[in-house]
């Protein structure tokens, strides 16, 4: 008995969503889905009950692939890694610059031109490539919804610590 209960949590279902072979979103029955179909005009909150090839079955209904028109889920991206990494660095060298002046010279704190510059401009840089994020994915042509088992290619195991 444990051995089949195992098996079959070890290969759920998953409901991935592709771009271009690339995998956006991996989705496990029990995981939040926010979505918006394509006659609607609200979005809709639920959770995944179970998938089938086609359709997503939710707390309250079967939702076909084909009429989902938009998924909501939280995407970052290579320019917000970069963004963050800039508005590290130039707080992080103005800090050190302030403490150099203060503590090592022990002058009174003031403002170096050069250092500035570079601290100002990577701030004015990175804080708008880190802030902008994508809160949504259409669901066209390119993009699109598919069901995964063990057998598939895109099948990952469900590496997230069960709840207790």
């Amino acid at each position: 008995m444990f051995i089949s209960a195992f098996s079959v949590a070890h290969c759920q279902k998953q409901l991935i969503l592709l771009r271009n072979e690339n995998v956006l979103l991996r989705l496990y029955p029990g995981d939040e889905l926010v979505y918006k179909l394509k006659d609607g005009k609200t979005k809709i909150t639920t959770y995944v009950n179970n998938l089938s090839d086609t359709a997503v079955v939710t707390h309250r209904d079967t939702v076909p692939f084909h009429r989902i028109e938009r998924i909501y889920f939280k995407q970052r991206k290579l320019y917000n890694t970069i963004g963050s990494a800039l508005v590290t660095f130039g707080a992080g060298l103005f800090l050190i610059d302030q403490f150099n002046v203060v503590v090592v010279n022990g002058d009174s704190p003031s403002l170096d031109d050069g250092v500035s510059a570079i601290s100002l401009s990577s701030l004015a840089v990175g804080l708008p490539m880190m802030l902008m994020k994508k809160k949504s994915q259409k669901l066209k042509y390119r993009t699109r919804l598919m069901m995964v088992d063990k057998g598939s290619g895109f099948y990952r195991p469900d590496t997230r610590e069960p709840i207790n």
